[in-house]
Formats: C-alpha cells, structure tokens, sequence
C-alpha cells in the first residue's frame, strides 16, 4: 500500500508501477475470492506474484521476434516492479545442490522423471523456477 501511495504521488513517472501494483492486488483478491473469501499468506501471495511474473517472461518470449521494443521495455520494467515483492531466487548452482542431494537421496529403482521431480519441487518450491528445475533433473538423471 506504502508503495501504491508513493506511485500515485509520483505522477508520470510512476505510472507503470502504480498500474502493475493495482493489477496485482486485483489478481491477489480475485485468488482470494477464488479459494472461499479468505485472506491469503504471504505464501498465497508469492504464488501469485510469481505467476504473474512467469506470465510476463511468456509475453517476451512471445514478444522477442515481433519487433516491439517498447512492449518488451514496458513488460520487463512491469517484471522489475513485481520481482520487489518476491523474494530471491536460488542460483543454478544451489538448485544443483538441492536436486543432487534430493536424487541421491531417492532409491535407484524410483529414480525417473516424475518422482525426481516431485520430490524436488517440494524442496525448492517458491524459491526456483520450474523449467530451471526440469532442466537440472533431466541433466542429472542422464548421467
């Protein structure tokens, strides 16, 4: 809300961020009435954050071969404003760490795909992107 105010004193320049601000606390509260009236954690919350987040990265995908530069500023600074609310991610290196030590610790005969997955995503949820994770078990389990 803090953030909000200062948006809207800001004027011009911060626009962008009072427009993303509002758009997620619209999607927040219509997860909220979504799940039965409820006030949502602060876990809740950073679900819905970050998939707005994973929806945007989708959009520049999307947006990469058309051409549009201003679209692609205008989503990466919109992902900017909503990474201030997440909190960091791991690096690929501590994602290793935990996918290595989660497959080490799963018996030979269930070590395929879906189990490693499941077992890792437990470990690192909210705290890696999927695809990053999917990445590293498909390496590892390779070998």
């Amino acid at each position: 809300m803090a953030d909000m105010k200062s948006a809207m004193k800001a004027k011009a320049e911060g626009k962008l961020a009072l427009n993303v601000i509002r758009m997620a606390r619209a999607h927040i509260r219509q997860a909220e009435i979504d799940n039965g009236h409820q006030n949502f954690n602060d876990d809740q919350v950073i679900t819905v954050l970050r998939k707005e987040v994973k929806q945007r990265k989708e959009t520049l995908a999307e947006l990469a071969d058309s051409g549009r530069d201003d679209l692609i500023n205008q989503t990466n600074a919109e992902i900017a404003v909503l990474q201030k609310y997440l909190p960091a991610e791991l690096s690929e290196e501590e994602i290793r760490k935990v996918v290595q030590e989660t497959l080490n610790a799963i018996p030979e005969e269930q070590r395929n795909m879906g189990f490693a997955m499941k077992s890792c995503m437990a470990k690192l949820k909210g705290k890696a992107d999927g695809k990053v994770i999917s990445t590293i078990v498909r390496e590892l389990l390779a070998k």
